[in-house]
């Protein structure tokens, strides 16, 4: 089967490796379909992720068909449509016994630490496994990690409902948190980003309330929605020191700052600010099986757009082009899918 491998920053290389053959009892074999490319693999693809060596075999975010099933899985039967979270956990770590396996001491995520799913063939034990209902297409399967995080980053600060929202970034994770707050009762939601290009298809996706903080500051901005009112709970999905700053500088005292941007160097925090404002800041890593689980049902029940974000897609053999194409059209840029 196609296998593709990053043996360094920029360089993508095929190789012909054998079909995985013997499953185990609790094993499940996936025949990959489609791909997600997230703005943590053009981290790496830059060789700007902090925590991924190479070489790597991508992809974290897919959809597939399942090939095989070991002989006590339940879950699933051969033909139906899924995807699995990609966490190697320990579970035997502080983190991991308390369910917050998410953060385990001993995390490893496939396309990154491990092995991704950037060929033909995967195998997936089923605990991780997520079915995918028929209601489902395999490109809005694609799309359940990403929404994952939406669901799980929005339910790290406290009840959102009532309280007014600003999600800085308007990339594929910012839309979907400023989604998610909308569909968890948010009373106002503010979206921000330098492209306009991205800003329009917030609003395509329900995201009324947009600002080009390149066209007008974000302070001015947030004055002329909120009003006196301000804003309560602030979502970091840039990755930028600027993004951050704003953000502190402007929330409620007593707010909310939940980070989940990955920063090619690490920011800076005014902690004298973070005391003096009793400030909550949050860090949100990836997901929890609910998370997938709510993903799937938000999206099937169609309170969470994903159409609108696919940008373009590529054959599974341009896989280095559609890379390419990403650098060239950033800010007119969303979800690029590799398809198999």
């Amino acid at each position: 089967m196609r296998q593709a491998i990053m043996p360094s920053p920029g360089k993508i290389e095929f190789v012909d490796v054998p079909v995985p053959t013997s499953l185990k009892s609790n094993e499940v074999l996936l025949k990959i379909q489609k791909i997600g490319i997230c703005g943590s693999d053009i981290h790496v693809f830059h060789g700007e992720h902090p925590a991924t060596p190479y070489p790597v075999v991508q992809g974290h975010e897919y959809s597939a068909i399942v090939e095989a099933i070991g002989k006590k899985v339940v879950k699933v039967r051969p033909g139906m449509k899924a995807t699995a979270r990609p966490q190697l956990v320990c579970g035997e770590c502080g983190p991991c016994r308390r369910g917050h396996y998410n953060a385990c001491q001993n995390l490893k995520v496939q396309g990154f630490q491990a092995p991704g799913v950037a060929q033909d063939y995967f195998v997936v034990p089923e605990d991780r496994l997520i079915v995918l209902p028929d209601s489902i297409s395999l490109e809005q399967g694609v799309m359940v990690e990403p929404v994952a995080v939406g669901a799980h980053s929005t339910n790290r600060s406290a009840d959102l409902k009532g309280k007014n929202i600003v999600v800085s970034g308007a990339g594929t994770i910012g839309n979907l948190v400023a989604q998610f707050a909308k569909a968890r009762g948010a009373k106002k939601i503010l979206i921000t980003d330098v492209s306009n290009y991205r800003l329009e298809i917030a609003k395509e996706c329900g995201i009324e309330a947009t600002l080009n903080v390149n066209d007008v500051p974000f302070k001015d901005g947030v004055k002329s929605y909120f009003g006196d009112e301000g804003f309560q709970v602030a979502f970091e999905a840039a990755g930028v020191q600027a993004s951050l700053d704003v953000l502190i500088a402007n929330v409620e005292k007593g707010g909310d700052v939940v980070i989940l941007g990955v920063y090619a160097n690490n920011p800076k925090i005014n902690m004298y600010y973070v005391g003096e404002h009793e400030l909550n800041i949050y860090g949100s890593m990836m997901y929890r099986h609910e998370d997938y689980e709510e993903a799937v049902k938000m999206i099937a029940n169609g309170k969470i757009q994903t159409k609108p974000l696919i940008s373009k897609r590529f054959p599974f053999s341009d896989y280095l082009k559609a890379y390419e194409y990403i650098d060239n059209q950033k800010d007119k840029t969303m979800k690029v899918i590799i398809d198999l």
